[in-house]
Formats: C-alpha cells, sequence, structure tokens
C-alpha cells in the first residue's frame, strides 16, 4: 500500500512540474507565434518524456539537494513520512500556482517540503541554512541575470541587425555568428549538465557541431536573401527557427534534469519500504524515470497552457526577435552558472529575461501588475511548501 502510494505522490509531483514548468521551454515561442499552444504542449510532452527516460539520473541523493542534515534522519519511518510530505506539500503548492498562472520554482518547492519535514522531526537545527541562503539568494540573482543579458542582447541585435539600413543584409552578416554561439551553449550545456561528458568533450563537441551549423546557416542566409525582398520578414524567419531549436532543447534537457523533483522522494520511499535500509544514495529504477516522464507529459497537456499565457503573452509582447533573445539569455545565463557553480532557477532566469527584453523597448510595456503577483508567489514557495510539509510530517509518522 505505501509503494502504491508512493506512485500516486510521485506522479502527482510529475503532473505538477509538467504544468507549471513548461512554461520555461515553450511560452515565449507561443507568445512570439513561432509555434501554437497546441504544438507546443505535444512537443513539449514529448521531448519531456524522452529526456526523462533516456538521460534522466539513475541516482538520486537521499536528502533531496543537501536541504536537510543526515544526522537528523534516525528511522526508515521518518525519512518515509517526510518524503511523502515533502512530495505532496509541493503538489499541492505547485498546481495551485499552475491554476492561478504563476510561474514558481519546483526546485524550490520540494526543497522547501524536505526542508519542512526537517524541522518538524527535529527542530530548526536540521536544515542545512548555507544551502537554504544559498537557495534564497537566487531569488535575487537568476532573474537579475537573465533580465541584465536579455536587455543587453535585444539592444546588441537591435544594433547590428535591426536598426540598419537593410536588416536582411545585416541579419546574413551577423547570423552565422549568432547561429555559432546558440549551437555552441546548447551542444555544451547538453554535454555537461545532461551527458555529463565533461567539460573538455562537451567544449569539443559544441565547438564542432556550432561550427558546422553556422557554415551551414550561412550558405542557408545567401539562399533566402536572394529570394526573399522583405527585410524583417526575413530577420523574423531566421530567429523563429532559432527559437523552435532553443524552446526544444530547454523542454528536452528539463525532463532529464527536473524529473529528479518528482522521482527523488519517490525512489528514496520506495528503496527504504523495500530495503529497510537509510542509504546516502539511491539508484532509482527505470521504471520510476518513465513515470516521472509520463506524469509530467501529462501535466505539460492538461495544464501547461496556463503558465505559457503568463509568461508568453501576459508580461509583455513578444516577436520571434524577442523570444530569441529571451531563449538565448536563459540558456546563455544557465550556462555560465553551471560553470561558476552558482545557484539559479530557470524559471527565475526566464521571467527575468522576458522583463529585460521589455525594458530594453520601454517601462512602459512590462505588465507590473502580472509581475508582481510573479514575485510574490516566488517568495511565497518555501516557506508555503515548508508550512505544509512540516503539518503532514506530523500527521503522517503517526500513522506510518
Amino acid at each position: 500500500m505505501l509503494i502504491f502510494l508512493a506512485i500516486v505522490t510521485g506522479f502527482a509531483m510529475a503532473f505538477a512540474i509538467g504544468a507549471n514548468d513548461v512554461a520555461n521551454s515553450m511560452a515565449t515561442a507561443v507568445g512570439a507565434k513561432a509555434i501554437t499552444p497546441k504544438q507546443a504542449v505535444i512537443i513539449a510532452s514529448i521531448l519531456e518524456f524522452l529526456g526523462a527516460v533516456l538521460f534522466g539520473s539513475h541516482v538520486t541523493l537521499t536528502i533531496v539537494k543537501g536541504i536537510v542534515k543526515p544526522q537528523v534522519i534516525t528511522q526508515p519511518e521518518i525519512l518515509i513520512a517526510g518524503g511523502f510530505a515533502a512530495l505532496i506539500s509541493s503538489s499541492i503548492w505547485i498546481l495551485a500556482a499552475t491554476i492561478w498562472g504563476m510561474p514558481v520554482s519546483t526546485t524550490h518547492s520540494i526543497v522547501g517540503g524536505m526542508a519542512g519535514f526537517g524541522i518538524a522531526a527535529s527542530g530548526w537545527d536540521a536544515v542545512n541554512w548555507k544551502v537554504m541562503i544559498s537557495i534564497v539568494s537566487s531569488w535575487i540573482l537568476s532573474p537579475l541575470a537573465g533580465g541584465l543579458l536579455a536587455y543587453s542582447v535585444f539592444k546588441l541585435i537591435s544594433f547590428l541587425i535591426l536598426r540598419r539600413p537593410s536588416p536582411a543584409k545585416a541579419v546574413k552578416k551577423v547570423g552565422p555568428i549568432l547561429i555559432w554561439i546558440t549551437f555552441f551553449i546548447i551542444v555544451y550545456l547538453f554535454g555537461v549538465k545532461t551527458l555529463k561528458i565533461g567539460q573538455t568533450n562537451s567544449i569539443w563537441s559544441a565547438t564542432i557541431i556550432a561550427t558546422t551549423a553556422a557554415i551551414g546557416g550561412y550558405f542557408t542566409l545567401r539562399k533566402y536573401y536572394r529570394i526573399r525582398t522583405k527585410d524583417y520578414e526575413l530577420v523574423e524567419s531566421i530567429f523563429k527557427r532559432l527559437q523552435i531549436m532553443t524552446s526544444c532543447y530547454v523542454s528536452f534537457s528539463h525532463g532529464a534534469n527536473d524529473v529528479a523533483n518528482a522521482v527523488g522522494p519517490l525512489a528514496v520511499i520506495y528503496w527504504v519500504i523495500r530495503t529497510g535500509v537509510i542509504s546516502p544514495k539511491v539508484e532509482v529504477p527505470i521504471w520510476v524515470l518513465a513515470l516521472g516522464g509520463f506524469g509530467i507529459s501529462v501535466g505539460v497537456l492538461l495544464l501547461g497552457y496556463r503558465v505559457m499565457k503568463t509568461i508568453g503573452r501576459d508580461i509583455t509582447q513578444l516577436n520571434n526577435t524577442r523570444g530569441f533573445c529571451i531563449d538565448f539569455s536563459t540558456a546563455s545565463t544557465v550556462l555560465i552558472s553551471s560553470v561558476l557553480g552558482l545557484p539559479v532557477s530557470t524559471t527565475h532566469i526566464v521571467v527575468g529575461s522576458v522583463v529585460g527584453v521589455g525594458v530594453a523597448r520601454g517601462v512602459e510595456v512590462v505588465n507590473v501588475g502580472v509581475l508582481k503577483n510573479i514575485i510574490l508567489s516566488w517568495l511565497a514557495t518555501v516557506p508555503l511548501a515548508a508550512g505544509l510539509s512540516a503539518l503532514l510530517f506530523k500527521f503522517l509518522v503517526k500513522v506510518i
């Protein structure tokens, strides 16, 4: 019965993640009309599932993100009850935020859930506050970094392409460079974060693929320039293709990297129930990854449109050029943060990037009311998930 309940709660968490986090990858493409909402949820659901099953981590740390000190977990019953409490509380908060249309960090939600059960189990000293402070710092660091980079990239593209006498001629020169940088970032991140093949191999792979893509892009742009006469039509079509590509990468990568937020606690519960042993690391069976990937896909299909609308349309108006700047800045910020080991939230980076592009066009085009609600939901994530988790733990530890 406990294993069955663990599967249900793990699926619920994966469903909530899919419903909320799909906006990280597809919202700007939908907002810029590069793809339709229907196409977005179908593409994202497939890529999220494939990313989770093919490249999801088969090993998870017992205490998610190191937020709870290991010495707190003295009995298997405490870990099982804590895992349930964290999953249920996180799922409830993420689903509530999704229905509200607010993009929240699912990683912060599960961290809050784990911290809540740790405090309920062994007091405030149970939480690793250094880790918690680094997570809280990302509330400020992530959107600022994404926003500043998106602002700069949009201004640079405006200067190099959009404000030139002939944007089509300008994009023919600048386009291959943008293609090279975009492919390099995507391949490098995929190698380091998903395939985990190391820095050197990732750099070489990214350089070779990016150079090949840039050369192909150069000849393609020459062909397009001879055919098309409308400057801005050509420019938008190029950025549309780059944006779709970056959106697909982010979706696939999200399935591979963030499925752990759903299946991590589930794998821990399953392991402890089957073995009765508390281990620092736990093997994640392939069926658990598949369950997480399926849950994310269903969440995308049924509720993904709500948060997509908020990020892609409600904050500021987007086109393909602006959408590319947002996706490019998000991927670049994640890349830089990974190299430097800085704690960032992809959700916060995306929102910051959208705002950065909006501000680059003028503060008046940014919907401040929507932005205020988003920030409030960020501030509420950890304390609400922690408080609910603590209450659930007190109840579940008696039942289990």
